[in-house]
C-alpha cells in the first residue's frame, strides 16, 4: 500500500444483499466496489465511462489481483481508495478498501486495464492518459 498516494476515495455502505450465508460480504462483491471506484474516478475527472465507449475507445479488464485480508459485514461502511500508473498501454489502478471504522485493511488489489479500439485491436489509450495526466507516473 502506497497510502500518500492515493488519489481518490470513495464512501461505499455494505447492503445486506451483498452478504453470503455466513453472514459477510461475498468475496464477488469486492469486484463490483472497485469497479464502482474507478468508474466514480473517471467521472470525477469529467470523463463518463460511457463517453469512453462512444469515443471508439473500450476499457477492458486485462488482469486483477486480489488479496483479502478481513471481511465486511452488514453495517459497516468502507473506504474505497485508489492511485493510478501507466506502463506502456496499460492502466494500473492500486485500489486498496479499509473498513471505515477502524481502518483495517479490507482489500488490497492490483486492475489492470487496457484500452481496445471498436475493430479489437489494443489502443494505447493516449488519449485517455492525456486527459488524467496529472495523475499517471
Amino acid at each position: 500500500m502506497k497510502q500518500d498516494k492515493y488519489i481518490f476515495t470513495l464512501e461505499i455502505a455494505v447492503r445486506d444483499y451483498e452478504l453470503d450465508s455466513e453472514g459477510i460480504v461475498n468475496n464477488a462483491v469486492y469486484l463490483h466496489y472497485l469497479e464502482h471506484t474507478r468508474h466514480a474516478f473517471v467521472k470525477q475527472e469529467g470523463i463518463p465511462f460511457g463517453s469512453l465507449t462512444r469515443d471508439g475507445l473500450i476499457p477492458v479488464v486485462r488482469r486483477m489481483e486480489i488479496d483479502y485480508h478481513t471481511p465486511l459485514q452488514s453495517g459497516d461502511v468502507m473506504l474505497s481508495r485508489l492511485w493510478l500508473e501507466r506502463k506502456g498501454a496499460r492502466f494500473i489502478f492500486h485500489q486498496d478498501i479499509f473498513r471505515k471504522a477502524d481502518e483495517t485493511a479490507v482489500v488490497n488489489a492490483v486492475v489492470t486495464i487496457v484500452c481496445m479500439a471498436k475493430d479489437g485491436r489494443i489502443d494505447r489509450g493516449d488519449d485517455l492518459a492525456a486527459r488524467m495526466a496529472k495523475y499517471l507516473e
